[in-house]
């Protein structure tokens, strides 16, 4: 009987440790990296890294785009206490309907957002409630302190800071770096045992060529063009000649980017390089400047325009007013229709285009703003009968007003095309310069004698008899030119009688020129030409540019006197 039990006992315990072997083989073995992880998940706890986006300044360092800390609301739908009350009294505080906040709470789960980025006093009304189950957590939320202030330059972000327009969106590699998870060990109670662990990721920091300043002047001054002649839009560039530098760009309609969700997509567009328009006689500076370089005229060239009109392909083409034989530089000067389709058609369809092509239409300027278009001007091969009648004075042809202004800065600094750009620099949050952008985009594309030729004649259009003498600057002299443009009709697929672009573009001081500046006015009411509507606003921003920027008046002169104390 011993012997009996002996052998079964033997059994049992065989069989037990075959039993914890085979055991032992599925956890070391056949299943270890399963139940690895599984132990992994409970002594260690995972956090996503906040990034922290970016600080952009303008070139003197003012923030224009920042970050706030706030708190985000939270639930635990485990433990979560929301009864009746509790859920009219939440709702009441975060301005939502009851049913709107019970659709935000699920079934089960440990974790669900509520509000997020809450202002700080909503925050302390909802910890005051002593709800169980709510929590917060802080969240950065991009800020932008100047409001409207140069809204389509700086862009926006959505709610978890995704990047959507302007800079935010075309320097988010940038502005936004790092991400992803970081783990840390924890004890048997939830206890973090890890330290010094960074949780956190800065983004580099970018330094715009805008200064606040020039964008508050040039944004004022068109929103009063805007209000006084009850036009649709308007847009308005100043940029620094000599190297491309944006000073200050700004649209109307605008927007608040603090929020985005307000406001449609028209308030959003940035109409000053992403929609196209007939320049107009703005455009003339392609038929000036090429008759110029290839010797066709001198500013003294007559043409008897005294007829008043041209045919082209069977079309008439007509001066607002009447001349009788205009020198070259009076064609500019009057802004004749005539003189001009003359000039055109001795340049040819070749070198029109050529001179097009060459001053940066057609193409992209390369500006550094998400949604820049080309415009269009069709080659030779694909003109009409009435083409060589139209594109010398502007039409059948589409700019946007970066593309007419960086042509004119072409006059203005001897004949280069600059690169037109809005960052200066960017920053790494150690203080490293990471890019600085540099002149190697600028290329000649025009002989200095031509530009210099030319920059005279256009001193001329701002001088009495000239066509935009009231964008004349106290103190200062002025090149520019202006320009009125018909819009197609939608309905008759003509052009209007009733809707125009109105413009003015220039530089000043016209011999030594810091500043260079086009205002475009769409469909004004009661004016349409470009020298009543778009030229004083020129001078009002070019006035007081000048003066902010500290550049002596031309005309001012210094007397030294010699006081003798007896």
């Amino acid at each position: 009987m011993n012997k009996k039990r002996a052998v079964i006992l033997n059994t049992i315990i065989i069989f037990s440790f075959f039993a914890i072997f085979v055991r032992l083989a599925d956890l070391m073995i056949l299943n270890h990296k399963h139940f690895s992880e599984k132990a992994k998940m409970q002594y260690t706890k995972a956090e996503d890294i906040r990034v922290r986006r970016g600080i952009v300044f303008d070139r003197w360092g003012r923030e224009l785009a920042l970050n706030l800390e706030l708190e985000s609301l939270y639930c635990d739908p485990e433990n979560l206490d929301l009864d009746d009350d509790n859920i009219k009294k939440l709702a009441s505080v975060i301005a939502k309907k009851s049913d709107v906040l019970r659709a935000k709470i699920p079934d089960e789960g440990r974790f669900a957002w509520i509000a997020r980025k809450l202002e700080p006093e909503t925050a302390k009304m909802i910890k005051e409630l002593h709800i169980q189950g709510l929590g917060f957590q802080t969240e950065a939320k991009r800020f932008y302190p100047g409001g409207r202030l140069a809204s389509h330059i700086l862009g926006f972000v959505d709610l978890d800071n995704q990047a959507l327009e302007g800079i935010e969106l075309k320097y988010d590699k940038y502005l936004k770096t790092g991400g992803g998870k970081v783990f840390f060990v924890r004890d048997a109670g939830g206890r973090t045992l890890s330290s010094g662990v960074d949780t956190e990721a800065k983004g580099n920091n970018i330094v715009l060529t805008i200064d606040q300043g020039l964008q508050y002047i040039v944004e004022k001054e068109i929103e009063k063009a805007i209000s006084k002649w009850n036009a649709a839009s308007a847009s308005a560039i100043m940029i620094d000649p000599l190297t491309g530098e944006i000073l200050a760009l700004a649209n109307r309609p605008a927007y608040d980017p603090n929020y985005p969700g307000k406001v449609t997509g028209f308030e959003k567009r940035n109409r000053a390089i992403t929609d196209c328009y007939e320049p107009g006689s703005t455009f003339k500076v392609v038929i000036g400047l090429g008759s110029l370089e290839e010797k066709i005229v001198k500013p003294d060239t007559l043409f008897d325009v005294s007829k008043g009109g041209i045919n082209v392909g069977g079309k008439t083409i007509r001066d607002v007013h009447r001349y009788s034989v205009l020198q070259f530089k009076e064609v500019i000067q009057k802004s004749s229709n005539v003189g001009s389709i003359m000039i055109g058609m001795q340049l040819g369809p070749e070198r029109l285009y050529k001179y097009a092509k060459l001053l940066g239409f057609g193409e992209k300027t390369g500006i550094d703003l998400p949604g820049e278009i080309s415009g269009w001007i069709r080659p030779p091969e694909r003109w009409s009968g009435t083409s060589l009648g139209a594109i010398p004075i502007g039409q059948e042809v589409a700019v946007t007003p970066l593309q007419v202004l960086r042509a004119y800065t072409t006059v203005a600094n001897g004949g280069f095309l600059v690169r037109p750009h809005i960052v200066s620099e960017i920053i790494s949050p150690d203080g490293k310069v990471l890019f600085s952008f540099g002149e190697k985009d600028k290329k000649r594309v025009i002989s200095q004698a031509t530009a210099e030729t030319f920059k005279d004649i256009l001193k001329g259009v701002v001088d009495e008899g000239g066509t935009g003498k009231r964008a004349s600057v106290n103190g200062n002299e002025v090149a520019g030119k202006t320009g009125t443009a018909q819009l197609i009709d939608p309905r008759t697929k003509r052009y209007s009688k009733e809707k125009f672009v109105s413009s003015f573009v220039g530089f000043v001081p016209a011999d030594n020129p810091k500043l260079a500046i086009i205002v475009v006015v769409h469909e004004p009411k009661g004016q349409n030409y470009g020298g009543v509507v778009a030229a004083p606003v020129f001078k009002e921003i070019a006035e007081q540019a000048l003066s902010y920027l500290n550049i002596p008046r031309e005309d001012d002169h210094y007397q030294t006197s010699l006081v003798v104390s007896r």
